[in-house]
């Protein structure tokens, strides 16, 4: 907000960042709201279909809505401006940083990594680990919000020239489809773990483990789909 400002003292209101960037970066935090501290995130403790609708929160709606935002200008002028020509001069002397970015958003890179945290996440291991543990459930958080918003980034490239053509974007999102949709057809038919941290929830709201489970393998499977 402070960075929007100061460039639409200097350049005008809507030049320099969009209208439309505000709204959507604003989006994308609103949507962090409701996955995060609203009632959903305690419901989603209780139930793994719940659980599933806040993962798809983070990654299919705020994460690009987040990218679409174009946050890295209005970030860069929220600092006085002597910070922001020293950064400037780092940055253009330091050529380990700016492959350290390109290494960052490799779109193959990127790809392993999100899909990584997708399946990592879900395997019944780490997923009760997270669940009993607050600084991994924070960090599974973390890691699906982060990879989901280079994903995206990568997909929409928003500055610059696009690092993908619109026909690898394509590719890119139904390989990412693909895989979305295998590990929603896995908990659709697998049997479920017993889960302590859901076995009660399932039970309160009068349904089954395997019912919970299979519902969330379709939550997975069919809106994600549409969103790709």
């Amino acid at each position: 907000g402070i960075g929007v400002r100061a460039i639409w003292r200097r350049a005008g209101r809507g030049h320099g960042v969009r209208r439309r960037q505000v709204w959507c970066f604003a989006g994308g935090l609103l949507a962090l709201c409701i996955a995060l501290v609203s009632p959903l995130d305690t419901l989603s403790e209780t139930l793994f279909s719940v659980h599933m609708v806040q993962h798809l929160v983070l990654i299919l709606v705020a994460a690009p809505l987040l990218a679409l935002g174009e946050p890295l200008l209005p970030a860069l002028w929220a600092f006085p401006a002597a910070y922001r020509l020293a950064l400037g001069r780092w940055w253009r002397a330091s050529p380990r940083a700016r492959r350290a970015v390109r290494v960052a958003t490799d779109p193959l890179g990127v790809w392993l990594a999100h899909l990584a945290a997708l399946w990592f996440w879900h395997l019944p291991r780490p997923y009760e680990a997270a669940l009993g543990n607050d600084g991994l459930h924070a960090l599974e958080h973390l890691s699906f919000l982060g990879t989901a918003f280079l994903f995206w980034w990568v997909v929409l490239q928003p500055i610059g020239r696009r690092r993908l053509a619109p026909a690898g974007a394509v590719v890119y999102l139904a390989l990412t489809l693909m895989q979305r949709g295998a590990l929603g057809v896995i908990l659709t038919f697998a049997r479920p773990p017993g889960d302590p941290f859901h076995d009660s929830g399932a039970a309160a709201w009068h349904t089954s483990l395997l019912e919970d489970q299979q519902l969330a393998g379709l939550i997975m499977s069919v809106p994600a789909s549409l969103v790709y």
